[in-house]
């Protein structure tokens, strides 16, 4: 027979679990190990997860106490917290309960400290601090609570976390534990979950698959064998328990553990023989544990005391006594002796509470009980004790949010008061970056309904908060929304902008401009029309396959000529224009030009800011590409760096902050910092795939990295990137920068796959004919085409050159310029080759890019066969990290032929 643990009589007996408590004490052994002064100067030992599942009652929550008290008795600081089947809905729920105990003991100060820098990001949603400003990113919110823990672990070492009933933890709190269970190798904590299995369809799957995938290791429990079930019960009820009895014990609870300690406790409390001759008793005795056995036993306790365990029920976890009287309608006393009725018959549990005394908190005994409970209230009457619950949530001061969770289960009675309760609760979610929770708010609001005044708003608040996760729904919410009565003014038409924005995104660009278009028609002339106006070129601007793009770029040019930005609709037009001449390639210094009136004082102005949501942020990205590509490379460092920074303050994690980091990483690139472009690039792609895949934001950042591979020499690792992100036509309907068919075309050249490389050097040859669009440093395709085809067809190959070269003197641009004289050398021969070089040469010295210079400089080395040119063209490609250009550098002068 299995051995049975050291305290068989307690109600969390083991049996039959020797290999979990096994991987949990070498696991707390390893983390106890790992003492800060052991990992000094190196890095800390790796975090551990295990993952024990089961089906209900298999024994889940006795394990995660078993691991509690073998890490108390090592001196770990252990921190629990356990899901509710009723409080899914409650955001941060279940994190909340893990941190808030240890945290709500800090000072503001002290918390700072800990939280660091993210303090103001992740503080509201652990409930520390009061939330400010635009509404947080979901995905930095889970970026700050990871940063806080492993901040924590380290104050805290050796730190403990565990979490029952994670199958009923919030998604909020899954997402972020999914996020941290990733990165444990990272920290110096040991977490432990247990969960029931799910179904694969739900909500919670997707986070549990990839908190299993992580654990090391993940155990799924099983029940006990007969020989271990005739052990308990004889450590139970004595070793006079026969055969015959325990055979029964197991069969009438199938070895499930919590019904097999249950039943057993009630044999003690019936005072069975535990003989053959009682076992006849065992299966009644069994179904008042559950069901209609266990309601039952409520009944016998009175009316007052089923009540309360109604009450609790409604709760669910960490339930307050004070709430729970209120919700039962008795006395604090009068509750609290029902509660104790309540211990007694093995219902709930008052964790902490001193003998005698009333408990602040009570749970129940287990999840079973309260499931059972809460699903044998009538529908009728829950519904009630919700709206009871509500409202005692609201005067115990707990906020809109809290009582949310309540308003969500009463039937739809036509309350104005519950809808601007739920338009509270959702602003609330929002504000500590749970749109989803804000989504359920705002979706129950319009069942209510709201009155014909207030529904086009609730519509628009709904569309705005599911802008982030579902531009399809947002769509359909939005055009409702404008659709309604009720929305005027300023409110309507930022209703219309946030439908463009969506519909961009959801790559319905037509669309978004036909939307724009309709309402600037119902306008009469004045800053909103303008806006519109701004917002339809902005979004034809980065269409990438516009019919008639002269024809929007000449009325956008007689629009924004006479402007002196004098508001935000006038500086965005100065912006849209100064992108539109940069893609163009008009004169460089009439886009930098319009793009310095469109700033007060050479900042950007109030409301025009990265995390300002009239605008946008697409706007001031057309602004530092126009300085990227116009050889302002400070500007554009400038503004990009900011951009960063902005985003990492407000703890936006998401699409921004990956847009941001890419193009940071590319003015790295243009300066010729290629290892650092790298090292930003590959993080922008990073941040961008926790958002999605398939985004706009990867093809750029894809295309940026791949650029900068390819300039590094690194031609096999761009090939991957090519493959991961299927950087292959179609393309997006939006621009990408740089332009995808260029950079594919030259990076397939590099690789020995020269047909291709033409065959896509070609589709960007007639997509810019298309277009209209002749800057020749953003679409590189004229210069490489014709270094391609100059053996073949020099015919054509010359007059590639000489437009490019036409088209770059045209921009005005060091680069441009430079970059032409170089193409033009490379199809040349003897001095002609030489003197071309040489002022290729010259041009890109003047120019802010490093790379571009030192292949030039290495050009003109070899075609004037001197040593002291290609020596300084080395060293600057060294600097910049190109180690392909270092290769064929060090070759030339390694095997000196044709050297002078």
């Amino acid at each position: 027979m299995t051995q049975g643990p050291s305290d068989p009589s307690g109600a969390d007996a083991l049996w039959e679990r020797e290999s979990e408590i096994a991987a949990a004490e070498q696991a707390i052994e390893r983390l106890c190990a790992e003492t800060p002064a052991a990992s000094a100067g190196r890095p800390a030992r790796p975090g551990s997860l295990l993952v024990f599942t089961g089906v209900p009652g298999i024994g889940k929550t006795a394990l995660l106490t078993r691991v509690r008290r073998t890490a108390e008795s090592r001196g770990c600081t252990v921190w629990s917290a356990r899901g509710g089947e009723t409080l899914t809905s409650v955001p941060f729920n279940v994190v909340r309960q893990l941190l808030q105990p240890a945290l709500i003991t800090l000072t503001p100060d002290e918390a700072r400290v800990h939280l660091g820098e993210w303090y103001g990001i992740a503080g509201p949603a652990l409930g520390i601090a009061e939330p400010s400003g635009p509404p947080a990113d979901p995905q930095g919110v889970c970026d700050g609570l990871e940063h806080g823990v492993g901040r924590l672990a380290d104050a805290l070492f050796p730190l403990v976390l565990l979490v029952d009933d994670a199958h009923w933890a919030d998604p909020e709190t899954l997402r972020w534990l999914a996020g941290f269970a990733e990165r444990l190798d990272e920290m110096r904590v040991l977490v432990v979950v247990a969960h029931r299995p799910v179904d694969p369809g739900s909500a919670a799957a997707p986070h549990l698959d990839r908190i299993g995938q992580a654990a090391r290791p993940s155990a799924s429990l099983k029940s006990l064998t007969p020989d271990a079930a005739a052990g308990l019960t004889r450590a139970r009820l004595g070793a006079h328990a026969d055969d015959p009895f325990c055979r029964q014990v197991w069969a009438v609870t199938g070895g499930n553990p919590f019904d097999t300690v249950e039943l057993l406790a009630k044999v003690q409390d019936q005072e069975l023989e535990p003989t053959e001759s009682s076992a006849d008793e065992l299966r009644g005795l069994n179904r008042s544990t559950r069901g209609g056995g266990l309601l039952a036993r409520l009944d016998e306790l009175g009316l007052s005391t089923r009540k309360v365990a109604r009450a609790a029920a409604i709760l669910g976890t960490d339930i307050p006594l004070d709430v729970v009287a209120k919700l039962a309608m008795l006395p604090e006393e009068a509750a609290g002796r029902c509660v104790e009725e309540l211990r007694v018959a093995r219902v709930l549990a008052r964790p902490g509470a001193q003998p005698g005394s009333l408990p602040d908190r009570l749970e129940f005994l287990h999840p079973l009980i309260a499931s059972a409970i809460y699903q044998a209230i009538p529908s009728g009457t829950r519904t009630v004790m919700h709206g009871l619950a509500a409202e005692a949530v609201r005067l115990a001061g707990q906020g809109a949010a809290a009582a949310a969770r309540h308003l969500l289960e009463v039937h739809p009675d036509d309350d104005p008061e519950l809808v601007e309760q739920m338009r509270a609760a959702a602003r609330e979610h929002l504000a500590v970056g749970a749109p989803e929770a804000a989504v359920r708010c705002l979706e129950r609001a319009l069942r209510e309904p709201p009155s014909d005044d207030y529904r086009a708003e609730v519509l628009f608040e709904l569309g705005c908060a599911t802008l982030l996760t579902s531009p399809a729904r947002t769509i359909g919410h939005l055009r409702e929304a404008l659709a309604a009565s009720g929305l005027e003014g300023k409110t309507r038409v930022d209703a219309v902008c946030q439908l463009a924005q969506a519909l961009v995104h959801n790559d319905q660009l037509a669309e978004a401009i036909q939307v724009i278009d309709e309402e600037a028609e119902r306008l009469a002339p004045g800053p909103q029309r303008l806006r519109l106006q701004a917002l339809h070129y902005m979004w034809e601007g980065i269409h990438a396959d516009e019919e008639d793009s002269t024809g929007r770029s000449r009325s956008l040019a007689a629009l924004a000529e006479p402007l002196t930005g004098r508001d935000n609709s006038e500086r965005a037009l100065l912006i849209i224009r100064g992108f539109d001449a940069m893609t163009r390639g008009e004169n460089a210094e009439l886009v930098v030009e319009l793009c310095d009136r469109s700033l007060m004082n050479g900042v950007l102005p109030p409301g025009l800011g990265w995390t300002d949501s009239e605008w946008g942020f697409e706007l001031l990205m057309m602004l530092g590409s126009s300085y990227l590509f116009s050889d302002r490379l400070d500007r554009a460092e400038s503004l990009f760096g900011d951009a960063l920074r902005v985003y990492q303050a407000k703890g936006w994690s998401g699409g921004h902050l990956a847009l941001a980091h890419a193009f940071v990483g590319f003015v790295l690139r243009r300066r010729g910092k290629l290892a650092d472009a790298e090292g930003f690039l590959r993080e922008a792609l990073r941040l961008a795939d926790r958002v999605g895949s398939g985004l706009p934001m990867h093809w750029d950042a894809a295309c940026m990295l791949i650029d900068t591979l390819t300039a590094r020499g690194h031609v096999a690792q761009a090939l991957e990137i090519v493959e991961r992100y299927g950087v292959t036509p179609p393309y997006p309907s939006t621009i990408i920068m740089p332009d995808a068919d260029s950079v594919r075309g030259r990076l397939l050249i590099e690789a020995g796959r020269v047909k291709e490389g033409i065959r896509a050097l070609e589709s960007a040859e007639k997509a810019a004919a298309t277009g209209g669009r002749h800057n020749t440093i953003m679409s590189t395709w004229a210069a490489d085409l014709a270094r391609a085809l100059a053996k073949d067809d020099p015919d054509r190959a010359a007059g590639l050159a000489a437009e490019a070269r036409t088209q770059a003197e045209r921009f005005g641009t060091d680069t441009a310029i430079g970059e032409a004289l170089r193409c033009a050398a490379a199809l040349e021969t003897g001095q002609r080759a030489v003197t071309l070089y040489a002022q290729a040469a010259a041009y890109l010295e003047a120019s802010p890019c490093a790379y571009e210079h030192a292949v030039a400089r290495i050009d003109y080395g070899i075609a004037a066969r001197s040593v002291t040119e290609l020596t300084r063209g080395l060293a600057l490609a060294r600097a910049c990290g190109a180690d392909g250009l270092v290769a064929r550098a060090e070759h030339v002068l390694e095997s000196g032929r044709g050297l002078g």
